[in-house]
Formats: structure tokens, C-alpha cells, sequence
């Protein structure tokens, strides 16, 4: 369906089987829906601006015309090296002459497959959000000069002048006419149009004039007397003095221009040189000192699940970022207290565990190439990770390096309304509110990078830009410098960053795209800023989509719309679609996304504070899962009430219904303000806060605000200079196989980019294909077409932090069938690494590529630093991983199908062994990878290569709803392959200690780096197999079900004699603690009790070797002692808050007893009673 706005190149009536800037992958579904030979239609091209691309079918396969204009503006169908082309000058007359038969195409045109018409009416103001839509702001807009991908109006000029001018040739110009037969000089009706037409332009002169008027008082007084003297006479100005003035005014602001820099350079100079010094400016200021914090912890002493060694002690942590120390106080009897100081540099690392969220291993460095581990449990995971923010902070601080690894960004999305903002936004900037939010200890620690995206915002933007800056000041006593800002109608978005910071930042770009009504109106649409900070590129999209609930679809194209047509982000990367332009992308905005159920059971689940069964219904979640919007994508979880559509004045009351003149017209509660990420693989980012405020009251939306950590890269210097030829560093693919989404048989060949190529690179087109299945096609490359890339430095240092875009293209139309973007981190080695991910193109899944390659990197360049993120302070604790459950093979065929297959034959398995609905989101996976990633749980424990390795980056995603992450439906005739032997029967055999995230994504299929390896023949990939059955409880709403899924599955149990794989490191399941049930994380087989590693649990005498206090185990006594009191029922609190030991449950006091779950006044009584005389006993 063609989509976008402006008028047709055709005309305002196009053919009809001219489909304009329809995607490939829609014309071939188009193409294959119509079903017989010689279909055709006519599309934009997706490589050249200003070209065609002739689709037409044969025999179940589409073919593709590139259609080019040459100089003179003729077009002509591309052909081949020595062909005559034919030279047409319009297209219909081209489409014409090929519908004639024997014209050098494959068939004949014979049937046109018409446009699909949608409604004229593309209101999206329905729900009574905006009863009309809002007119544009009166102030100047920010917007940049649309580039050649950025959609500009073709409506007349917005000063009015087609209208005046059609008005004076109309009429008017008859009076002049009149006039200058009769002897007249002037042409009265001309002027008066001219001056019409120049009014607004007048107007905006004036505007700048003043701003200009005020600097050139300071550095240039002849300039300044002139301005003030045309502002003067400016005023009462008509008729022809009023466009004499215009036209000096516009010469004298020229010379103005020109001028005022140079004199400004130069009086700045002479006072530089007479004043003395003075205090440095307020930006250079640092901000207020942070005081020390102090943490209340307990020391872990778990071995094992249920033996229990050590002495239970109470620690304080105290951190000092001013000073750069960390004292780790340990209380013992008698009120004694024995402490050890740790400077920032004796920290090593942060280990934090996944299954306890609120435990965490810090690593000391006690002497030369030794460490000790201690294990701590804070009050509560905000304690945790509030700790850990002030010891980074405090290790950034007084790093020895010049450029920071890691930077924090505070994102916040707000739709005002449409009036005003309160005095006071301060909870929003300090993400104080509802959901998950920051300790109060961290909650005023300034952020890096601010970035403020609003919605029906009718403040100008200078206006909101200072409002912001100075709350930002109150709080952090900074002069943050704002960075771009960018306006569409009442969509803004601001970025504002630390005044250190100002100068690490470059190339920043801007853009909008609207979707409004014909998607002409800029009432809905988005705002986009792009820029690198260091090495690290980042893209920031502010959006308001469609309202309406049932305006689903609408919503999904705006935002396929939003992502093809938004111009940020590196311009070589124009095949690449915005999701794959950044290292970081953050999505936030108004997404008008709903929930779908009943308005009073809405209700109810908001007041008892239940929202998973809400988030099942939420419509963007459904959607993501279906693979609709947001492709791999994440979001934090959703921990705070929805944030539409509240009473204004309070935050008490929905208001869910609204009378309009076609009746009632429902608004139920929604999380209609979202934030998402998505970032390259093998990178460094975690959310620290997402949630909304619950006091700013004047929107009928609430502020919703986010935090991260992302780890950033410094401008690589070479200390050692450009590489010489034998220090040079190469990557070297050995084979690269791709299976896409398509019905042609054309060939392919693939483009590299990349920031560490002088320029993009080619390789030639592939040597073999295959298929047994029409719309599918299985491309592979060897060695011999792979071209070797050369990197323009050769240190590890800077090409561990570089990644590779793949896109793969099609000879016939140079158009992208899918792109990816592969980490070169876990490429680098002697020896070749293997990598598999997903290609996708226009925001869909098209495929998945795979391949094997390496990165040789000299012996001489191999040096790296340490990092303050990644290995040293993000580090998840290893018994989050257990080989045990690794068995697998990759022999199995139906890995490598991409389709999904008929309900009706996974009912073929029994219940139990269909996966629940639980949807993923990994990046590209790589062999042999990291230790886990700071938010990413891996399943298997694996040993890495020798060189350093930076952990993966893992994101939380959305669970719920009753769809599988599926990547196509399948052909209605394309059976599953046959299940393996004995899948079935050896369920029982092969049991999985932990839960395993199922209904895997293409990316988590992976090729087994050692072990042998059945080589895959051509079309193994498509082996046809029976299958059968009803439909099962898991079914999909869509009739269909992964075979990838399903295969993945199986043949975990298949081959148990396989050697562990590589972890594919998938995101953690939400759990319990999160909030869902048991049978939504249902596995298969079911798991077995979860074992923790004795390694990573043993105390640090144990592990360290240091010296400490005999141990005794006091687990029974203590249970014994509970059975005579008849208060048994206490022993496992007791133990899971360290009270293990007779001799220290002396130094119980009635909190402690508390915190354990003792809350019975008399139970209380009676254990300390009990206590105080074993104690006088001893005595």
C-alpha cells in the first residue's frame, strides 16, 4: 500500500499499478497473492532516488526491472553490458510497450496488480485526544532543510503568496494595467501585493535585527546605532517605503553578519589581554560535592542450597567519591568494630547476581596478582544498584584516563496536554514517583546526557529549553549546554549535556517526518536527533502516534514510516534503516498503544496494583510479539500504573469516557507513553529506572522517565601509528550463508560497513543457491567471493569496540534484502569464530545469515587496557551458569528453517512439551562468547579465548500474550519436518536445572565452535516432513508455530552425547519475582531444582585463603533449638538472613527477629527470653 505524503511524480491520479514507495517484500507478497503469470506492478526504487523497479511473475518467482532516468529525464528499463536501452518519457509509455509480447523481458506484462486503496478518512483524533487537530506553533520552527529523504509538503507556501499572487493576476493586475495606459510610473496593486506577500518575511528581519541588536552594542557601535535606527523606522513603514526598508534592512543584516564575528574575536582579544584574571565561568564549575554513603549489608555464607558454613556478621559499606575509598566495616561483639579501606584502584570488579537481586560479589586486589571476594546482601536491590552507580561514579572520577568509558543518560517522555508545564518538574528530573526508581542516595547524582521528548507541548521551544536548564541547575548546580533541539508542530525534543562533555560531542543531526492526516499534518509524527559522543554514535526518536484504540495497524505504520523516512545518523547508511544506524537507539514518545479489556476489569486490576494480566493485553506488547513494531527492541519492566488517561488536577482518577457529537467514546487506561532501546551486540548498557511521577497533575498524562549506564568509546589514537603491512590486522571470512524471505531467484552479493573501513567494501556475487521452498532461497559465499577487509587501525583496543553492518543486495535491482550487524570483539583469534543473527530490512525479520570469519590482530598490537565497565565492574556471578544444561547439536535440520508451520502439527507434541509464550530479544550471537553480560543471564557456563572479552549486553523483554516470536507464516502446503526419533520418550532423560527462555529467536541459533559438524547440504534446510494432529493449548493467534522453535527444542534432547555449545546469552526470563507464574516460564522438560556453584558462593576465607575464626556449621543446633521451642516454622528465615549459628542468634535483637519474619510479639518474647538463658548458662 502506498504510504507517505505529497503528491504523486504520476500525477494526482497514478496508474493503479503504480504502487509508489511499496517495500520489496510487500510487492512480492502483492505479486504472489495475484498468482499468475505475467502479474506485474510498478514501485519505487529502494536504491535510486528517482527510480523504478518493474516487478513481475513467473513461474512462482518474481523477477525485478530497475528503471532508470538518464540526463535528459528518459526512462528506460536497465540492460545489460552492450544492449540498446528504449528511451520513454513517461512511464506509462514504458509499462505500454512491454505489455506487447517478445520485449526482451521474462514474460509478457499481462495483468496489473492495482494499488490496494485505504480509507480517504486518516483521522486520528477519534478518542477525543484532538477533537481538531492543533495548528503548527507560531514560533520559528528548529527543523533542518528537508534532505532527499525527509518528506516536505507540497502544499503552497505557507506565507500565503500563491494565494495573493493568483488573486493579483486574478484581478488586480487589470487596475495596473488601466493605470499605466493612462501615463502611470507606479503600479499601486503590485506594491500592495508585494508588501502582503513580504509581511511575515519583514516581520522575522525585525525579529533578528533585535535579537543582533544587543551584540552589536558590545562589539561593533556603528552597526548597532543602524539597527536601532531601521527597528525605529520600521514601525508605521507602508507602500513603497515599507519595501525599500525591507530591502535595506536585509543588506544591512548581511553586513551585520559578516562583520560581528571578527570585531567580537578582537575585542575579546584586548580585554583578554588588559583584564586580569577572573573566576572561571559558572559551566566550568563542579558540581556539589556528594557525601559519603553508607550501606548496611550482611555477609553471604550459602555453600550450597541447603549446607550453610560461617559466622553471620552485620557490615557497613561506606563509599567516599570524593575521597576515592571504600571502607568495608565489620561489627562484632561487644560493640567493637574492625574496618578495611580499599582505594577506588584495589576495586576489581562488581559482581552482581541475577537470581538475587540483591546480592553482589566485589572483588579486592589485596596483593600483587592476588584478589579476595567478598559477597554481600543489601536491604533491597535499589540498595544495590544504588551502591554500585556510586562506585562507578567514584572509580570515573578518579580514573587516570582522559576519556570516560561510561556515561549516564536520563530519558523522559511527557505528552503536556496542551498547556503549560507546573512551576515544578522535579520529580520527573530525579525520577522520583512510581515503578522503579532511583535510591535516594544516587537520585541528585547529575546524568551525562539529558534528553526531554514531549508531546502537544505548546511552550516555544527557547522557552523550554531555559525551563529545563534551570531545573537542571537547582538540582545539580550545572550549566548543562544544550545540543540540538528539534520541533514539529508541538513534538519537541531536547538533548542537553554536561558542560565537560560539550566538546565530545559531534556530528549532530536532526530531523522530523510527519504522519498526520494524508500524512501531511505534523500533528502526529516524530522528531529524531542523532550524534556521536566520542566513538559511540547514538539516535534519539521522540514520537506521537495514531490515537484510538482500535487504530492498531495505523500505529504500526507510522512507526514503519517513522523508521524509513526519519535522515539521521551517518549518510552512508542509507541502506541501513535507523535501527541499525547506532550503537544506542532510544525510542521513547507518546506511542498511543492500548490495552484491550474490559474497562472495569481494568479497574480492578489497577487497584489492587496487578498489572501483568494488563501488560498481557497491551497491544504493544502484542504486536512486538508478533515481530509487527519494534523489532528486538527492549524495554524495562513495567512496574507502575498506566499512565493514561488520568483526570487533570489529580492522579486519583481515570476519566475513560468523553461525550462527542457520535456518542460516548471509551479511553481506557493504557501505558501510552513508552521508552525502548535497542543497541548493538557485545555493548554495555543497563536501565537503572524506569517508571512515571505521581505529582505532576496538569496533563492528563503523567511524565515517564528512564535512566542508563551505557559504556561509550573514546577517538581511538594509535600510539604506535598507522599499521605497516606486517603489523597489519585483517578479518577474513571463510564462508557466509544467508537464507531470505523472498520469491526471487535473482543473484545476491553482500556490502561491509563499518567505521573502521576507509570505505564500505564488496564482495562478489554468490556462488551457490538453492531452494525447496518458493519463498525462501538459500545464498551461500566461499571464501573465494569473500573479499578481506582491512581495518584502518590494527590495535585490539579499537577494533574490540567496532562492529560490521552486512547488508545483502540483489544483482538485479542493487535493492537490500536484509541487513545485520555483527561485534568484531568476538571474532578476534587465531582461529576462524562462528556467527549467526537475523537479517532484517524495513523493519521486518527477512531472513538470518550465518558464517564463519576471524579477526587477526598482530602479536604487537594485542595490548589492551582495563575498563571501568564490561569485565570490571559488570561481571554477572558465574553460578547464574551450568554446563549441565548445554547438551545440544546443531546437525539438526530444521534450524535452518525459516518458516513457521500449521498449528495443528505441534499438536503433534503433548502439552507439556510446547514452550510457553515467552518472547526474546537477543542481538547477534556470536562463538565463542563472553562471560555473561551485565544484564544477561547466560545458560552455560563456557571457556572463552585467551584476549579479553567485554560481556554481551542483555536486555529484559516484555512477556505475555499467547504468540511465539515466529519470523513468517508458512505456505499453507509446507509441512514440518519429521520429529526426531525418541524426542518424545527421552524427555525424562534430559532434564534442564534451570528455565531456558523457548520460542528462540533466529539469533540464538548457533553453529557449535568444536565438535564434529554433519556439513549441511543444499536445501537441508527445507527437508519436507509429515505431521499432524488437533490444535494444541499453545496455540498461536496467527495459526502458526516456529519450526525453529519447535526443532530447537527437540534436539536439545536429541543428542546428549554432544559437547556443550557456547552460550547464545539470551535475555533472563522474568520469573516469579517479576511478577509472573510459574506456568508462564514453563519449560521443557520441566527443570529440575536450581543448584548454586559452590565457587561462587563460598565465603572469601574459603576462596582467599585468608585467615578467619574457626567455623562451625549451626544449622541443625539452631533448628533443633526452634523444634523444643515449637517455633520451627522461623527456621528458614532465620537462616536465609544469615542467623545460622547458636553462638551469634545471642546478638539477635527484636528487628533482627523482624527482618526473619518472626512478627508475633509473643514468639518474639519467647525466643530472646530463651536465648538470654542459654547465654547465662554459658556463663
Amino acid at each position: 500500500v502506498a504510504s507517505g505524503g505529497g503528491i504523486s511524480p504520476l500525477g494526482p491520479s497514478p496508474p493503479m499499478w503504480y504502487h509508489r514507495d511499496l517495500s520489496r517484500a510487500a510487492a512480492e507478497e502483492l505479486l504472489a497473492r495475484a498468482g499468475r503469470d505475467g502479474s506485474f506492478l510498478v514501485r519505487d526504487s529502494e536504491s535510486v532516488n528517482g527510480a523504478y523497479a518493474l516487478c513481475v511473475l513467473f513461474q512462482k518467482h518474481v523477477h525485478t526491472y530497475r528503471i532508470l532516468p538518464d540526463e535528459e529525464g528518459f526512462l528506460a528499463v536497465q540492460t545489460s553490458q552492450g544492449v540498446q536501452p528504449k528511451r520513454f518519457k513517461t512511464l506509462p509509455e514504458l509499462v505500454s510497450l512491454y505489455l506487447q509480447p517478445s520485449q526482451g523481458l521474462v514474460t509478457t506484462l499481462l495483468y496489473a496488480v492495482d494499488r490496494e486503496e485505504t480509507a480517504t478518512d486518516d483521522r486520528d483524533y477519534s478518542d477525543g485526544e484532538d477533537d481538531k487537530p492543533p495548528l503548527p506553533p507560531r514560533s520559528a520552527s528548529t527543523s533542518t532543510p528537508p534532505g532527499p529523504e525527509t518528506p516536505t509538503d507540497s502544499a503552497p507556501a505557507a506565507n500565503g503568496l500563491s494565494t495573493v499572487s493568483h488573486e493579483y493576476l486574478k484581478g488586480s493586475y487589470a487596475l495596473d494595467l488601466e493605470a499605466v495606459k493612462q501615463g502611470a510610473c507606479a503600479l499601486p496593486h503590485l506594491n500592495k501585493t508585494l508588501v502582503a506577500s513580504c509581511k511575515r518575511l519583514n516581520g522575522e528581519v525585525d525579529k533578528v535585527l533585535s535579537g543582533l541588536e544587543i551584540l552589536s552594542k558590545v562589539f561593533d557601535q556603528q552597526s548597532a546605532f543602524m539597527v536601532s535606527r531601521m527597528i525605529q523606522q520600521s514601525v508605521n513603514q507602508g507602500g513603497d517605503q515599507e519595501l525599500e526598508n525591507l530591502v535595506t534592512k536585509l543588506a544591512v543584516l548581511k553586513d551585520l553578519l559578516s562583520s560581528i564575528e571578527k570585531k567580537a574575536l578582537k575585542a575579546l582579544q584586548d580585554m583578554s589581554l588588559s583584564s586580569p584574571c577572573s573566576p572561571p565561568p559558572l559551566s566550568m564549575r563542579h558540581s556539589k560535592a556528594i557525601p559519603v554513603q553508607a550501606f548496611e549489608v550482611k555477609l553471604d555464607v550459602y555453600l550450597a542450597e541447603l549446607t550453610k558454613i560461617g559466622k553471620s556478621q552485620k557490615y557497613t559499606l561506606s563509599v567516599d567519591v570524593e575521597g576515592g575509598r571504600l571502607v568495608v566495616m565489620k561489627k562484632v561483639k561487644d560493640s567493637q568494630e574492625d574496618w578495611t579501606t580499599f582505594t577506588h584502584d584495589k576495586i576489581r570488579q562488581l559482581i552482581k547476581s541475577q537470581r538475587v537481586q540483591n546480592k553482589l560479589g566485589i572483588v579486592f586486589e589485596k596483593e600483587k596478582d592476588k584478589s579476595q571476594r567478598k559477597d554481600f546482601i543489601f536491604a533491597s536491590a535499589k540498595k544495590r544498584e544504588a551502591f554500585c552507580q556510586l562506585l562507578q561514579l567514584m572509580k570515573n572520577k578518579h580514573s587516570n584516563q582522559d576519556e570516560p568509558d561510561m556515561i549516564s543518560i536520563f530519558i523522559g517522555t511527557w505528552n503536556m496536554g496542551s498547556v503549560p508545564s507546573p512551576k515544578s518538574v522535579t520529580s520527573w528530573v530525579l525520577c522520583r514517583g512510581l515503578g522503579k526508581t532511583l535510591d535516594e542516595m544516587t537520585v541528585t547524582i547529575p546524568h551525562d546526557l539529558y534528553v526531554f521528548g514531549t508531546q502537544e507541548n505548546s511552550v516555544c521551544d527557547r522557552e523550554w529549553v531555559e525551563s529545563l536548564r534551570a531545573v537542571l541547575k537547582e538540582h545539580t548546580e550545572l550549566d548543562y549546554k544544550p545540543i540540538a533541539v528539534q520541533s514539529l508542530w508541538s513534538i519537541k525534543i531536547a538533548v542537553l549535556v554536561k558542560p565537560e562533555h560539550e566538546n565530545r560531542i559531534s556530528h549532530v543531526g536532526m530531523s522530523s517526518v510527519k504522519t498526520g492526516i494524508a500524512n501531511t499534518l505534523g500533528n502526529k509524527g516524530a522528531v529524531g536527533v542523532s550524534f556521536m559522543f566520542n566513538g559511540t554514535s547514538f539516535g534519539f526518536v521522540n514520537c506521537h502516534l495514531t490515537s484510538g484504540n482500535e487504530k492498531i495497524a495505523r500505529r504500526n505504520q507510522n512507526y514503519l514510516d517513522i523508521l524509513r523516512l526519519l535522515s539521521l545518523g551517518d549518510k552512508q547508511l542509507s541502506s541501513f534503516d535507523i535501527s541499525l544506524r547506532f550503537t544506542h537507539l532510544f525510542w521513547l514518545g507518546d506511542l498511543n498503544y492500548r490495552l484491550d479489556m474490559d474497562i472495569q476489569e481494568i479497574l480492578n486490576y489497577i487497584n489492587r496494583k496487578e498489572f501483568d494480566p494488563l501488560l498481557k493485553v497491551d497491544q504493544l506488547n502484542l504486536e512486538r510479539e508478533k515481530n509487527k513494531v519494534f523489532l528486538r527492541f527492549a524495554e524495562e519492566e513495567i512496574s507502575f500504573p498506566p499512565t493514561y488517561r488520568y483526570e487533570r488536577g489529580s492522579r486519583d482518577t481515570y476519566v475513560w469516557q468523553k461525550q462527542k457529537a457520535t456518542g460516548m467514546r471509551t479511553n481506557v487506561p493504557s501505558w501510552c507513553d513508552r521508552i525502548l532501546w535497542k543497541s548493538y551486540p557485545e555493548t554495555h548498557i543497563v536501565c537503572n529506572s524506569y517508571g512515571c511521577t505521581d505529582d505532576i497533575v496538569t496533563s492528563d498524562h503523567s511524565p515517564v522517565f528512564a535512566t542508563f549506564e551505557v559504556g561509550v568509546t573514546s577517538q581511538f589514537v594509535s600510539k604506535k601509528g598507522l599499521p605497516k603491512s606486517s603489523e597489519q590486522a585483517y578479518i577474513e571470512f571463510e564462508s557466509i550463508e544467508a537464507i531470505v524471505k523472498t520469491a526471487s531467484r535473482t543473484k545476491f552479493f553482500i556490502e561491509f560497513y563499518s567505521t573502521c573501513l576507509e570505505e564500505f567494501k564488496k564482495s562478489y556475487e554468490n556462488d551457490s543457491q538453492s531452494s525447496d521452498n518458493v519463498n525462501f532461497l538459500r545464498v551461500s559465499w566461499s571464501n573465494k567471493q569473500l573479499t578481506t577487509l582491512k581495518p584502518l587501525l590494527s590495535e585490539i583496543e579499537y577494533l574490540q569496540d567496532q562492529h560490521l553492518l552486512l547488508t545483502v543486495k540483489s544483482l538485479d535491482g542493487y535493492e537490500s534484502y536484509g541487513e545485520c550487524v555483527l561485534a568484531l570483539k568476538s571474532m578476534i583469534g587465531s582461529t576462524a569464530q562462528q556467527f549467526h543473527t537475523y537479517l532484517s530490512h524495513r523493519g521486518e525479520e527477512t531472513g538470518n545469515i550465518r558464517g564463519s570469519m576471524r579477526v587477526r590482530v598482530p602479536s604487537e598490537r594485542m595490548g589492551t587496557r582495563e575498563r571501568l565497565y564490561g569485565n570490571t565492574l559488570s561481571k554477572q556471578d558465574a553460578s547464574d551458569s551450568d554446563p549441565s544444561i548445554c547438551k545440544n547439536s546443531y546437525n539438526n535440520p530444521a534450524y535452518y528453517i525459516l518458516e513457521g508451520v500449521p498449528n495443528q502439527s505441534a499438536a503433534a507434541l503433548s502439552p507439556e512439551l510446547l514452550p510457553s509464550p515467552t518472547s526474546t530479544n537477543p542481538q547477534a550471537a556470536k562463538l565463542p562468547p563472553s562471560s555473561a553480560g551485565a544484564r544477561n543471564k547466560s545458560p552455560c557456563a563456557a571457556s572463552g579465548p585467551p584476549h579479553p572479552r567485554r560481556p554481551m549486553a542483555g536486555h529484559p523483554v516484555r512477556v505475555g500474550g499467547t504468540t511465539g516470536s515466529t519470523l513468517t507464516r508458512p505456505p499453507p502446503d509446507f509441512p514440518p519436518p519429521p520429529l526426531p526419533k525418541g524426542a518424545l520418550e527421552m524427555v525424562a532423560e534430559a532434564p534442564f536445572p534451570k528455565p531456558r527462555p523457548l520460542y528462540p529467536d533466529l539469533a540464538e541459533v548457533r553453529i557449535p565452535a568444536a565438535g564434529p559438524v554433519a556439513p549441511m547440504a543444499p536445501g537441508e534446510g527445507f527437508r519436507r516432513g509429515g505431521g499432524g494432529g488437533g490444535v494444541g493449548p499453545g496455540a498461536l493467534d496467527d495459526q502458526s508455530c516456529s519450526v525453529l522453535q519447535m526443532a530447537k527444542t527437540l534436539s536439545e534432547s536429541e543428542f546428549p552425547g554432544q559437547p556443550p555449545r557456547a552460550p547464545s546469552a539470551p535475555p533472563p526470563l522474568r520469573g516469579p519475582p517479576m511478577g509472573l507464574g510459574l506456568d508462564a516460564c514453563r519449560t521443557f522438560p520441566p527443570r529440575n531444582p536450581i543448584t548454586e556453584s559452590i565457587a561462587e558462593d563460598m565465603p572469601e576465607e574459603a576462596l582467599w585463603g585468608s585467615s578467619s575464626s574457626s567455623l562451625s556449621v549451626g544449622e541443625s543446633s539452631v533448628g533443633e533449638w526452634l523444634q523444643k521451642l515449637g517455633l520451627e516454622r522461623y527456621e528458614e528465615g532465620l537462616l536465609h538472613n544469615g542467623w545460622d549459628d547458636l553462638e551469634f542468634l545471642s546478638d539477635i535483637t527484636e528487628e533482627d527477629l523482624e527482618e526473619a519474619g518472626v512478627l508475633d510479639p509473643t514468639h518474639k518474647r519467647i525466643l530472646l527470653e530463651s536465648l538470654r538463658q542459654q547465654q547465662q548458662q554459658q556463663k
